[in-house]
C-alpha cells in the first residue's frame, strides 16, 4: 500500500510517501523532480498517516530543531543500480560534514571523469535530508546541483555546522585534485 502526507517545514512544505511500513520519498514541494500525483497513493492528514509518516514527520522535526544528527527510518528509495550505489554512499557522510561528487565516484570505483554522473544520480534522490544529499559539493567547493534549490542547501548545511562557513568545510576534505 502506497501512502502520503504534507507537512510542515522551516524551509517549506514537505511532501513525505512512504510504500507499506518503509519511507520512499521527501520532497521539497515544488523542487526539482516533484513526483506528479500517484492516484494509488492514500493521502492522510499527518494526524490520519501511518506510523511511518508520523515516525518521518517527528524525526524530520527533530532534525530541524537541532535535536538529531541520524536518521531511524526504514527506507526504500526507488531507482537504477546506479543510483542506490550513489545514495547508499549518501548515508555514509556523517552529519555535519561534506564530500564531493568527485571522491563519491572514486570510492565507488568509477573512471575518472565521472563526478557529474554520481552528481545526476545525487539530483534524482528521492528521500531528501534523510538520504542528505545537501552533503554533496563540487571539488571546488561549490553547492552545486541540489534539487529543492541551492538556498535549501545552504541553509542545511549551516543547520548541520552553525558555527562554520563553507570553506571552514572544505578542509573536511581531502580533494587530492579531484
Amino acid at each position: 500500500m502506497k501512502y502520503c502526507t504534507l507537512i510542515p517545514g522551516p524551509l517549506g512544505e514537505i511532501l513525505l510517501r512512504a510504500e507499506d511500513d518503509a519511507l520512499t520519498g521527501v520532497f521539497f514541494v515544488g523542487q526539482k523532480y516533484f513526483p506528479s500525483a500517484d492516484a494509488s497513493a492514500h493521502c492522510y492528514p499527518i494526524a490520519d498517516a501511518p506510523r511511518v509518516l508520523r515516525e518521518a514527520q517527528q524525526q524530520l522535526d527533530e532534525y530541524f530543531a537541532g535535536e538529531r544528527e541520524r536518521f531511524t527510518l526504514r527506507l526504500r528509495p526507488v531507482g537504477t543500480a546506479f543510483q542506490r550505489s550513489v545514495w547508499d554512499q549518501l548515508v555514509k557522510i556523517p552529519f555535519g560534514e561534506i564530500d564531493s561528487y568527485g571522491r563519491i565516484a572514486q570510492r565507488l570505483g568509477l573512471a575518472a571523469g565521472s563526478a557529474r554522473a554520481v552528481g545526476a544520480a545525487n539530483g534524482r534522490n528521492p528521500i531528501s535530508i534523510v538520504v542528505p544529499c545537501h552533503r554533496v559539493v563540487s571539488s571546488a567547493g561549490d553547492l552545486t546541483g541540489y534539487a529543492g534549490g541551492l538556498h535549501r542547501k545552504e541553509a542545511l548545511l549551516a543547520l548541520e555546522r552553525p558555527r562554520s562557513t563553507l570553506p571552514r568545510q572544505m578542509e573536511l576534505l581531502d580533494l587530492g585534485g579531484v
